[in-house]
């Protein structure tokens, strides 16, 4: 144990704030940078509510499938199961999409963000493929 008094103690060398890699005048990448990366979606309480809750649900019905497979329960089975998952997780994205395209991209576009659109474009392929 070192007994020297504090002020002559080695301290460890204070770290500098990481700097934004795009705007160096500005602390770091996080929420309220402007980034794309880092926008935030408004969801209200009650479509909060649903997404959980649907999402808890799905979650349920994996953790069901694991434990069929685990059981060896016949194929077909867990495959209707699988079916259900996939409708359920439809839902989850439908509604979101929905809230999306009603809020976020509504209100980018009043803002004159028509790149909005290509990005849309992009989930829109992904969620169909």
């Amino acid at each position: 144990m070192d007994t020297r008094p504090k002020s002559t103690q080695e301290q460890a060398p204070e770290q500098a704030p990481e700097r934004h890699p795009e705007h160096p005048d500005q602390p770091e990448h996080g929420a309220g940078c402007g980034c794309p990366d880092h926008r935030k979606s408004h969801h209200s309480e009650k479509t909060k509510t649903s997404l959980v809750s649907r999402l808890n649900r799905i979650e349920g019905q994996v953790r069901g499938i694991k434990g069929m497979i685990e059981k060896d329960t016949y194929c077909d089975d867990v495959l209707n199961q699988l079916s259900s998952i996939q409708s359920a997780l439809n839902g989850v994205g439908k509604l979101l999409l929905e809230h999306h395209m009603k809020s976020c991209v509504a209100e980018r576009l009043q803002e004159g963000d028509s790149a909005v659109i290509d990005e849309l474009m992009v989930t829109m392929n992904k969620l169909i493929r």
